[in-house]
């Protein structure tokens, strides 16, 4: 008896597709764009709470006396120590044109006057509320764009 016909072919089976991943793959991707999506609404936060923080103080600032230019100054001084550490020294016209240079609005004279003298003005001493309006818009403005 003869069994030849009775055999078949020998069929390999289909190749193995790479898609669709299977499901721990999808996982693994997912935690990574969350962690990557959490770490930039961290960033994001962080940079916003500081810029919030500041703002908070400079609008608490008031206008009444000079010890508000005088806090003015300092929330000034603290950005700069946190960010510019070069600037952390600086006193005078170097001072100014520092905080000119990291601005696109620059402060005016009798402003800038008033920033550089107030932490070293007795506290009898008068300015134009006009001045301090003029530093408080510039200060606001430089922490917009520096923080």
């Amino acid at each position: 008896m003869d069994n030849l016909p009775l055999l078949r072919d020998i069929h390999l089976p289909e190749d193995v597709s790479a898609f669709p991943p299977g499901y721990g793959w999808a996982v693994i991707a997912g935690v990574l764009v969350l962690s990557y999506a959490g770490y930039r609404l961290f960033r994001y936060l962080k940079v916003k709470s500081k810029k919030y923080y500041a703002l908070k103080l400079l609008q608490n600032a008031k206008a009444d006396n000079l010890s508000s230019a005088r806090q003015i100054s300092e929330i000034l001084r603290r950005i700069c120590v946190y960010k510019y550490k070069e600037a952390a020294s600086l006193f005078g016209k170097e001072w100014i044109d520092f905080l000119n240079a990291k601005s696109r609005a620059k402060i005016t004279n009798s402003a800038a006057e008033l920033l550089v003298y107030a932490p070293y003005m007795p506290q009898s001493e008068r300015f134009k509320p006009e001045d301090y309006q003029q530093l408080k818009t510039f200060a606001k403005n430089w922490i917009g764009e520096n923080l």
